[in-house]
């Protein structure tokens, strides 16, 4: 199940997205439950659409929001792809624990709406992610248990600004959280279309005006879905509603030579197996 949150005529609403003879539309489930956040909060996502009135919108009338739009915790993985660490080439060994960082919800924007590039730097990136969407809170989840405390699948890409997460030595928060420079959507598939093996070797591929910049399987991280979320639920409650970035491969713009960053009028499209495809332009901000 397809699930999305949306701007209708002024009005935010979320929903279930069904195939139809004149392409998907939008069956609206405002009346189950104010956000799709709170549906799962309340586990009143079972039966949906047949539990609603039938109220449908085309798709493409629809202003796509990232599917949870005011998550508690957005926590991101850094470096989880092995190539990717290689990818650096300082010569480290592969990590043992995973980096994490935070961003914040404003951060992002919804699916075919513009990354906003800062008048502060020129260095936007793109980095193509799998997002997990916890359904079942906890504490110290084990790893053996984890895939039963998943809501759903849904894309990301986590735009960086590569001069700004270089200003500290231990942090890279400054470049990770421009507004809307970087983007979560189109929806969020239900757990119930996925088993344990496709989390486990599921593609992800990046394209930037038609170009494969990115293209790897789940296969390769350093930290799957399971360790993630035992690791993370250690140190924290996970709880219902909360948005996670599990990395990105190898590929991004700040590895060419000379980089690659976006500009203006680029088409960044993030593709994950199972899921769906992730689109947004590039727009200099207004100021």
């Amino acid at each position: 199940m397809r699930l999305v949150s949306y701007e209708y005529q002024g009005i935010e609403g979320w929903g279930v997205v069904v195939a139809g003879a004149g392409g998907d539309k939008v069956v609206d489930c405002s009346n189950v439950a104010p956000t799709l956040k709170a549906a799962i909060e309340q586990g009143l996502l079972v039966g949906l659409p047949a539990s609603v009135d039938q109220r449908s919108i085309p798709l493409e009338e629809v202003t796509l929001l990232p599917p949870i739009t005011a998550p508690e915790k957005i926590l991101c993985i850094g470096v989880n792809y092995a190539n990717r660490n290689a990818e650096y080439k300082d010569g480290s060994d592969e990590p043992t624990k995973p980096s994490v960082f935070i961003r914040f919800p404003d951060s992002f924007t919804g699916h075919n709406r513009p990354l906003i590039r800062p008048p502060e730097s020129h260095q936007l990136d793109y980095e193509g992610e799998i997002v997990i969407v916890i359904g079942k809170g906890g504490r110290r989840i084990k790893r053996e248990d984890a895939y039963k405390h998943i809501a759903g699948l849904t894309i990301m890409n986590e735009g960086t600004l590569r001069d700004w997460v270089r200003h500290a030595k231990f942090n890279v928060t400054q470049g990770k959280n421009f507004v809307h420079s970087g983007s979560i959507g189109p929806w969020l598939v239900t757990a119930d279309e996925f088993s344990a093996e496709q989390y486990e070797d599921m593609r992800v591929t990046t394209r930037v005006n038609g170009e494969v910049r990115q293209d790897d399987t789940t296969a390769s991280m350093m930290f799957p879905f399971a360790f993630i979320i035992e690791y993370l639920s250690t140190f924290c409650e996970l709880k219902l509603g909360d948005v996670i970035a599990t990395g990105t491969p190898n590929g991004a713009g700040a590895r060419f030579d000379p980089p690659r960053y976006l500009v203006p009028g680029d088409i960044v499209e993030v593709e994950v197996e199972g899921v769906g495809t992730l689109v947004n332009g590039i727009q200099d901000e207004v100021i």
